[in-house]
């Protein structure tokens, strides 16, 4: 090779270099987020989480001019979707719609695929989601007292279903406590669960506002009681289990936006105030009080210590309820 064209190779090979590096600098300062974010849902579509996931994602795509779609990852009462998210590249393009069922019931397995404080950056809460015990009215009961009477007069001809593992465990403590037999029939998701209640193949469940409330106020289902202590406004003349068959429950199902640990602190303190910014609308904040979910905001320090003291709380139900630990 000549020595103009050794030359003329270095320069090409020097402009290549330089080029690259531009380019890397260039990513390296990309404002986030500059492609499309994946909201995972560890429930199916129709359920309160994916009604949450839809509308605060498309909250943030408005601020933010980038699509968060939602995906849904159902399996393993959230494990799947959780394990998922715990793997991916903490760089804000996969989050996960958080909820209760797979993050505080830690009690409910003998093992865990992940740590639900330690594996994931907790960016925001969002809201809980009311629920409640509810019946078919066609069964010979209309009240909590009269479904335990009914039960240890009847032992193993009720069953009740649930979607998610808080409706396990409200059950089993019920079981436990009023010393009855019921039978759990598991289901993938509470919509699931509502069609079976609505048909007649099971007795009670414990949906959400978003499952079941319209059913309740069409007279379809009967509200027997609501899960926390306090009544809630929407369902104002049913009382809490506290008030009835289990004094001093009281538990509360919650959601947020979390991703994978490590997550660079800019990025989630952007997510965390375009989730505040979206809290703060009142035609979202309607939305979410339409489709089931009470709004609780709250940052990635604030979302954090709320998921420890969950994860106590529910342990303590759970052992209380004397439910064994899955494999």
């Amino acid at each position: 090779m000549g020595r103009v064209s050794r030359r003329r190779a270095m320069q090409t090979g020097f402009a290549a270099l330089a080029a690259a590096a531009v380019s890397t600098r260039l990513r390296a300062q990309e404002v986030y987020p500059a492609r499309p974010v994946t909201i995972v849902n560890p429930f199916a579509p129709g359920s309160i989480s994916d009604a949450a996931a839809r509308i605060i994602g498309n909250s943030l795509q408005e601020q933010f001019g980038q699509p968060f779609v939602v995906e849904n990852k159902v399996g393993g009462g959230g494990l799947l979707a959780g394990t998922a998210v715990q793997r991916a590249k903490p760089d804000g393009y996969t989050l996960m719609l958080t909820a209760s069922s797979s993050f505080s019931g830690v009690a409910l397995y003998k093992s865990m695929p992940f740590d639900p404080v330690k594996d994931f950056t907790h960016v925001a809460r969002i809201g809980s989601f009311p629920s409640f015990v509810a019946s078919d009215p066609k069964a010979p009961f209309t009240s909590m007292v009269e479904l335990v009477a009914y039960a240890k007069a009847n032992p193993g001809k009720l069953s009740y279903g649930h979607g998610n593992n808080v409706g396990q465990v409200v059950g089993e403590i019920l079981k436990k406590r009023a010393g009855v037999n019921i039978v759990r029939v598991p289901y993938r998701s509470n919509p699931a669960a509502v069609t079976d209640l609505l048909g007649g193949t099971i007795q009670i469940m414990i949906p959400d506002f978003n499952t079941g409330l319209a059913h309740a106020e069409g007279g379809r289902i009967r509200p027997l009681a609501v899960l926390t202590k306090e009544r809630h406004p929407r369902l104002p003349n049913v009382p809490s289990l506290h008030e009835t068959v289990l004094p001093g429950f009281d538990i509360l199902p919650w959601c947020g936006l979390s991703a994978p640990a490590g997550l660079p602190a800019d990025i989630a303190n952007k997510l965390a105030s375009g989730v505040a910014k979206a809290l703060a609308d009142t035609t979202l904040r309607q939305r979410f009080v339409t489709s089931g979910v009470d709004v609780f905001g709250g940052g990635p320090q604030e979302f954090q210590s709320y998921i420890v003291a969950q994860i106590a709380n529910w342990t303590g139900l759970i052992k209380d309820a004397g439910i064994e630990p899955e494999g």
